[in-house]
C-alpha cells in the first residue's frame, strides 16, 4: 500500500496547485473583512484539492475492486464537501449549511457511525438506541462545526486534525479500526501538503468550509469508532468524555467557550465573530505560526499524557 500513500501525496500537490490557479482564474479570492485574520491574497481552495484527492484514491481502489473500506462513506462527506464549496463561493446561510449537516449526520448513523457506549461517563455504559441516535446526530455536528471554527489561522485546524487521525491510527496497534484506517491514512496525508500554502507569504491556500466540513465529517468518524472500539475492548481506563478531549481537546474547547458567549450575548451561535482564543492570542500580538505552536503544543502534551494514560 506504500505506493497509494506516495500518489496520494503528489496528487494532493498537484491538487492544490490546479484549483488555486483554477479559483484565481474565475477571481474567487477568499474577501478580506473585518474579522479576517489576514491580509494578502488568497483562496478557499484547500478543501476541494483534499476532496478530489480523496475520490481520485477511491475511484481507482473501486474500479480495482479493491474495497478497503465502505465507499458509501462517500456520500455524506460528498454533501458537507458540496455544501461547503457551495458557501465558499456564493456565501450560503448558516441554517441551511446546518440543515445539510443534520442530513449528513443521518446518513453517517444509518451506515452504522453512532455512539454504542459511554464507556463509563456518569457510571453509564450501553444507552438506548434512540438516546444513541440523538446524542451522535449532536456530536457529529458539534465536530464539524467546531473544525470549522477552528479554522481561523494558518496551520490550525488542520494541525488539530491530523492530530486527531493520528491518535486513531496509533490505537491501531492495538485495536482494529477496520477499513476506516485507510481513509483517515489518505486523508491525513492529502492534507500535510497544505501547510505550504497555507504559510505562503501571498496567493495563500485556505481550508475554506468545504474543506473544514468535509474534515469535521471525517474526525467525527474516526471518533465515534475509536470509542467503540474503546468500548468494545473494554480495557482502556477513559470514558467518552476523555477520548474527545484526547482527540480533539482544542477545537472542542474553544466551540464550546465561543457557542456559550454568544449565547449569553444573545447572539447566534453560527455567526462569526473573533471570540475565539486563538483570535485572543493574536491580539495580543502573537504571530499565526506562535499561535498555531502555543496552541497544539499545549493541546498535544494533554493528547500525549491521556494517550499514555488510556494505553498504559
Amino acid at each position: 500500500m506504500g505506493i497509494i500513500y506516495t500518489i496520494t501525496f503528489f496528487i494532493s500537490i498537484a491538487l492544490l496547485f490546479f484549483t488555486q490557479k483554477y479559483f484565481i482564474r474565475r477571481n474567487k479570492f477568499d474577501e478580506v473583512k473585518n474579522r479576517s485574520s489576514h491580509s494578502v491574497l488568497a483562496t478557499r481552495s484547500g478543501g476541494t484539492a483534499i476532496f478530489f484527492t480523496l475520490l481520485m484514491i477511491t475511484s481507482y481502489l473501486y474500479i480495482t475492486s479493491n474495497q478497503i473500506f465502505d465507499f458509501s462513506l462517500f456520500l455524506p462527506l460528498g454533501i458537507l464537501f458540496t455544501i461547503g464549496l457551495y458557501d465558499d463561493i456564493y456565501q450560503v446561510d448558516f441554517k441551511l449549511k446546518f440543515i445539510f449537516q443534520l442530513i449528513a449526520a443521518k446518513i453517517l448513523i444509518d451506515q452504522g457511525i453512532y455512539i454504542e457506549s459511554l464507556n463509563g461517563f456518569f457510571g453509564i455504559y450501553e444507552i438506548p438506541y434512540m438516546i444513541s441516535q440523538a446524542l451522535s446526530i449532536f456530536i457529529i455536528v458539534f465536530i464539524i462545526n467546531a473544525t470549522n471554527f477552528s479554522d481561523g489561522i494558518d496551520g490550525l485546524a488542520i494541525s488539530e486534525v491530523i492530530k486527531c487521525l493520528l491518535i486513531c491510527l496509533l490505537y491501531n496497534y492495538t485495536s482494529s479500526l477496520k477499513g476506516y484506517s485507510f481513509i483517515f491514512l489518505i486523508t491525513l496525508i492529502s492534507i500535510i501538503p497544505l501547510y505550504f500554502f497555507n504559510f505562503k507569504k501571498n496567493y495563500k491556500v485556505f481550508l475554506g468550509d468545504s474543506g473544514s466540513l468535509l474534515l469535521g465529517g471525517v474526525v467525527s468518524v474516526s471518533i465515534i469508532y475509536l470509542n467503540n472500539i474503546i468500548g468494545e475492548s473494554g480495557v482502556s481506563k477513559i470514558n467518552i468524555f476523555w477520548i474527545f478531549i484526547m482527540c480533539y481537546s482544542y477545537p472542542i474547547i474553544d466551540s464550546s467557550y465561543v457557542i456559550l458567549k454568544r449565547l449569553i450575548n444573545k447572539k447566534s451561535p453560527f455567526v462569526a465573530d473573533q471570540s475565539h482564543l486563538h483570535h485572543a492570542l493574536m491580539r495580543k500580538g502573537i504571530s499565526h505560526t506562535k499561535c498555531l505552536l502555543i496552541i497544539s503544543g499545549l493541546t498535544g502534551v494533554i493528547q500525549f499524557i491521556l494517550l499514555n494514560y488510556s494505553t498504559g
